[in-house]
């Protein structure tokens, strides 16, 4: 019986297309329902699975997160615009892409002088650098979407300012019945706090070397996109998980978390899953059913599931009492698994699953967190620091925090 059982394709060359990729990936989970059906049917039978089933599962399990990364990858791909090209911008656009290819090249910084002048930009030569042309600031800000999971799913705000500051009504005003001739008490009122959001820089500087900027032939304005905006991607990624405010955003998991029962305003509740370091062995996916519901039914339609590839493998095993995957693969390729009918997004700086850990968030992110986002991109060329080679000093500020405390819940992996 084993040895008729399907195994998952290995990925021996990247496929060309994201069709192909998504029948690949389709075909791996088929292969993970079966050995996982004989699994459990050893485990019926014999009060334990055999080991090469275990191992069997553990590989096809591996094969399947594989298959869904190149999905992935094959829909970042898709989504990057490319740089450079010959879309008809405007005549002022085309000034300053030139200024700036120019001062990246060559340091001539008098062009784009003339033109921050013009514009009376507070950007200077000396300290801060130039503003990078829209074109390339409109890039790296779509790409990081596509890589930062949070900042996909977030509120992102646009800010001129170091701060942005948001009132936030923490209870409605009070309202009661009352008789027709009766006297009208004064009813309470709203209850305002503020929540304020500082941005902080975030930089690279990525160096290159004059003969490379000589060469004509070099789009430097995409040089520098593609090589900030993985770097930049990766730090707010972790920054929005688990920042701890000091010089970077604060993530949602470094705000005070608090049993569900016991939620007040300004902590994250939490769900515990009735097992340290582990879901309970009975009614493993009671912890999830919970979590869903201990959210208010108007995020709760707008909410998704946040974990990291290995506490999905964990997940991918659970089935309901009629014998169905809670876990379903994309519908079509290019969208994203579901748990129990809410997307899963994957965040690969989520916590392992460990005892006391919050591996699991589930909420509506949109309403949830803020991210802010300081106008523009700059760069400062500095040829001098590290010769032979020009560095580029690439600064960009940016911001974030829980602004609803009602919208996001945890699973926290203990006993209570």
């Amino acid at each position: 019986m084993t040895e008729t059982m399907k195994t998952a394709p290995e990925i021996k060359a990247v496929p060309e297309t994201m069709t192909a990729a998504f029948e690949d990936f389709m075909q791996a989970f088929e292969a993970f329902k079966e050995t996982n059906e004989i699994r459990l049917g050893e485990i019926e039978q014999k009060q334990t699975a055999d080991v090469v089933t275990r191992e069997k599962l553990d590989r096809i399990n591996r094969a399947v997160d594989d298959h869904k990364r190149v999905i992935d990858q094959l829909a970042l791909k898709k989504a990057r615009p490319a740089l450079g090209g010959s879309g008809a911008a405007s005549l002022e656009a085309a000034e300053h892409k030139a200024a700036f290819s120019a001062y990246m090249r060559r340091g001539d910084e008098s062009a784009l002088r003339s033109l921050e002048e013009k514009a009376m930009s507070v950007g200077s030569a000396s300290d801060g650098g130039y503003l990078v042309p829209p074109e390339t600031d409109t890039d790296i800000g779509r790409r990081l979407s596509a890589a930062s999971p949070i900042r996909a799913l977030a509120t992102v705000r646009q800010v001129s300012g170091m701060v942005l500051k948001k009132p936030f009504a923490t209870s409605g005003m009070a309202a009661g019945w009352v008789a027709e001739t009766a006297s009208r008490p004064q009813t309470g009122n709203a209850q305002l706090a503020e929540l304020s959001f500082p941005t902080m820089e975030l930089y690279a500087m990525p160096a290159a070397t004059s003969a490379l900027l000589d060469d004509a032939a070099v789009d430097v304005e995409s040089w520098i996109a593609s090589e900030v905006d993985i770097v930049f991607a990766e730090q707010e990624g972790t920054a929005f998980v688990s920042g701890d405010g000091t010089n970077k955003p604060k993530g949602f998991l470094s705000y005070t978390n608090v049993a569900d029962t016991s939620w007040s305003w300004g902590n994250i509740g939490y769900i515990a899953t009735g097992a340290a370091g582990a879901f309970k062995a009975s009614g493993p996916s009671d912890a999830l059913i919970d979590t869903i519901y201990a959210l208010k039914a108007g995020h709760r339609q707008n909410a998704n599931f946040v974990m990291n590839r290995k506490t999905q493998a964990a997940i991918r095993k659970f089935k309901d009492a009629d014998g169905n995957y809670l876990w379903r693969p994309p519908a079509t390729p290019g969208q994203s698994a579901s748990l129990m009918g809410f997307a899963i997004t994957e965040a690969e700086d989520m916590p392992d699953i460990a005892a006391d850990s919050f591996s699991i968030a589930f909420g509506d992110f949109r309403a949830g967190y803020l991210v802010v986002d300081r106008t523009g991109v700059r760069v400062l060329r500095d040829p001098y620091s590290a010769k032979p080679y020009v560095l580029f000093y690439t600064t960009k500020r940016v911001g974030g925090g829980v602004q609803n405390f009602e919208a996001i819940k945890l699973v926290k992996f203990a006993a209570s």
